[in-house]
């Protein structure tokens, strides 16, 4: 990859290349990607919002063990970086040093509650619980497991994605009121302790073209949070290739 363009110093009303929702798996790989472009296209000014930068990069397993991260992705640079240490935290740490030392890639603890294409042409207008809006030419869902998400254990049931995280419920109101249908979809965390179970909204291939959102102009989904044509379960190679492959998609509408 290429050395990045110099970090922007945004003010209010910032314009962003790209706007990354949710830093989980596919959310931090796209970004990274995004941020240092490529041999043949250069890097983007890419905003990428956690609702806690402690979380960045979290993986539900509780080690890299056996994890099948894609070859040439940052996720398995890391790993091999701190090879032979598997442990999650460790591994999160690392990821995370990583994605704040990479010039392109602006970092923010916010929540995003809604979207709206409808003001400015070309200009997709993000809102937060916090107030301040963002903007950016093009914006990725990536929130994975947390669309309204409902976390059951044994003993309680919580509106959080993982453990402690909180779901983007407001989101998925908003996504539905613009006509989208997303699907009940629920996964269990095996290996977590205490082991727990998410039950969460997905949105279906065929809301989706490729990874453009069909009711929206400039509007991507990515990773856990859709559900594959195949009908298969998502895995950590399958996101990360998925993210590489809009990465360049995106890298290459950019171009000059």
């Amino acid at each position: 990859m290429l050395t990045p363009p110099a970090r922007s110093r945004p003010q209010p009303g910032h314009l962003y290349d790209v706007a990354v929702v949710g830093a989980g798996l596919a959310g931090c790989e796209l970004a990274y990607r995004l941020a240092c472009g490529t041999a043949g296209q250069s890097g983007l000014d890419v905003l990428l919002v956690s609702q806690a930068l402690d979380h960045l990069g979290n993986l539900y397993a509780p080690t890299v063990t056996g994890a099948d991260f894609l070859a040439g992705s940052l996720f398995a640079e890391v790993a091999e970086q701190l090879a032979p240490v598997t442990e999650s935290w460790p591994f999160h740490r690392a990821l995370k040093a990583r994605l704040e030392d990479t010039t392109g890639i602006h970092l923010l603890q916010s929540c995003v509650t809604a979207i709206d294409e409808g003001e400015d042409a070309g200009v997709v207008t993000l809102s937060t619980w916090e107030g301040p809006p963002l903007r950016a030419r093009r914006a990725v869902l990536a929130v994975g497991a947390f669309l309204k998400a409902r976390l059951l254990t044994a003993e309680s049931m919580e509106d959080a994605g993982r453990l402690s995280e909180v779901a983007y419920d407001f989101l998925a109101e908003d996504l539905a009121a613009r006509g989208l249908w997303l699907q009940p979809t629920e996964r269990r965390a095996e290996g977590a302790e205490p082991e727990y179970e998410v039950r969460f909204l997905s949105v279906p291939a065929a809301e989706l073209d490729g990874f453009l959102l069909r009711r929206l102009g400039a509007v991507y989904a990515l990773g856990q949070m859709t559900l594959r044509p195949d009908g298969e379960p998502h895995s950590y190679s399958s996101v990360l290739q998925d993210a590489a492959t809009l990465a360049d998609e995106l890298l290459k509408m950019q171009a000059p």
